[in-house]
């Protein structure tokens, strides 16, 4: 059965590589992909929020969403998981960004992006939390679109990083929001 998985995870990407891989689109992958670099993009919208006196208390919380899926994610799971990356394995699978420098599971890109895109679509107006969601997913995808990441990897990345969002967002709703939502 785990045979199975794996060899569907790299069937998917080299069917991604050969049907929807585009001269014209790689650069605008790569430049999606390379947006949540370090959590770069992520980290960014953190500071600004936390700037804005309106946006503070939803900075906050987007910011511990962010650390606590940069612990769990890339500091502990992907050590103990240790799982190779897919364009190491995979024969005929092309990676067109530089190879990474930790291992694959789970996607950090993807886990940073969904921790905060989620908080940001539960605490602030949609027309805010609707387009954070939205990069998010191009974030996760352009990782399988890249080379870099297996779809296991990813879906996991998106799946942690949504219950660590869920979850700091119900402990800051239980414990420290006193008042009903100031920033909708």
């Amino acid at each position: 059965m785990l045979d199975t998985l794996l060899k569907l995870d790299g069937d998917i990407l080299l069917w991604i590589q050969d049907n929807l891989r585009a001269g014209w689109l790689d650069p605008i992958m790569k430049f999606i992909t390379y947006l949540a670099n370090g959590g770069a993009l992520w980290i960014g919208i953190c500071v600004l929020l936390l700037i804005l006196k309106k946006t503070r208390t939803t900075g906050l919380v987007c910011s511990c969403s962010l650390a606590v899926t940069f612990l769990i994610n890339n500091i502990i799971l992907k050590n103990i998981i240790a799982r190779t990356r897919p364009y190491e394995v995979v024969e005929g699978l092309n990676r067109i960004i530089g190879a990474q420098s930790d291992f694959s599971f789970p996607s950090g890109h993807s886990g940073a992006s969904f921790a905060v895109a989620v908080v940001m679509f539960m605490e602030m107006p949609k027309k805010y939390g609707v387009p954070a969601l939205i990069v998010a997913t191009l974030i996760a995808f352009s990782r399988l679109y890249v080379g870099v990441h297996y779809p296991f990897d990813v879906i996991a990345g998106v799946l942690t990083g949504t219950i660590y969002a869920v979850i700091t967002v119900a402990i800051y709703r239980k414990f420290f929001k006193d008042k009903k939502h100031s920033e909708k």
